[in-house]
This record gives C-alpha cells, sequence and structure tokens, in this order.
C-alpha cells in the first residue's frame, strides 16, 4: 500500500496524451492520501464523539469542559478534539508519506468509509437510540 516514490512511475503520454506536452514532474501521492485518510478520521471522531456524549455522563461532563465558559455545551468538545484529530492525523500521516506513493484508491475508500460511519454518529436518530 506504501511504497518508495518512483519519479517515473507514470506514463502521460499513454494515459494522458494531452498533458504530456506539459512535462508536469511527478510528485509523490503520499501527501494527497495522507489528507484523505485524515479527513475521514476527523469525522469519524466527530461521530463517535457524537454518540459517546449521549451514552456516557462521563464523556459528556468532559466535552463540557472544552466550551471555556462560553456556554455552547459539549459540542464545542466535539468540534475541538475532532478537529485536533483531523489535524494532527494529517500532519503525522504527511510526514511520514511526504516522500511515498500510496494507493490513493485505497485512501479515498477508508476515508469514505470512516466519514460515512462518522455521519451516521451524528445522524440524530442514531445517537438518539442510546438515551
Amino acid at each position: 500500500m506504501v511504497t518508495d516514490f518512483d519519479p517515473g512511475r507514470h506514463d502521460d503520454v499513454g494515459v494522458a496524451p494531452e498533458l504530456a506536452g506539459l512535462n508536469l514532474a511527478d510528485k509523490p501521492e503520499g501527501p494527497a492520501g495522507a489528507a484523505m485518510l485524515s479527513a475521514g478520521l476527523g469525522i469519524f471522531t466527530l461521530g463517535l464523539l457524537t454518540t459517546l456524549a449521549v451514552i456516557s455522563a462521563g464523556v459528556k461532563s468532559f466535552l463540557l469542559w472544552w466550551q471555556w465558559g462560553q456556554g455552547v455545551g459539549p459540542l464545542a468538545g466535539k468540534t475541538t478534539i475532532a478537529v485536533f484529530v483531523w489535524l494532527v492525523s494529517w500532519l503525522v500521516l504527511y510526514l511520514v508519506w511526504r516522500d511515498k506513493d500510496v494507493n490513493l484508491k485505497t485512501m479515498f475508500y477508508i476515508g469514505f468509509a470512516l466519514g460515512v460511519i462518522g455521519a451516521i454518529g451524528m445522524f440524530p436518530p442514531f445517537f438518539e437510540a442510546f438515551e
């Protein structure tokens, strides 16, 4: 799934002849894969925290701490932690994969699946079923 970057891996003439004349430099696909996967992780985290806040009073009170006296409730904690997970995972994956090639199709599907699961976790009929 993760391989070293090979600058001569693309065949622009055979795949996209209109791009071949531009002589575009090949770039590793790791940073794009990192962005896709980290986006899915952020959405998944938001959905997970949304559902856990309904299930657990301890999680809800922990998330209330993150509102910093602004009166927005546990939403501030959910979004703050989700954004933190997204940014940190993007940074770490970028640093690990910046000179690597990853399978972008695989990263897309994993990120998409995490996003769908996260969206389900934020869907009121789902998390209200745990009240």
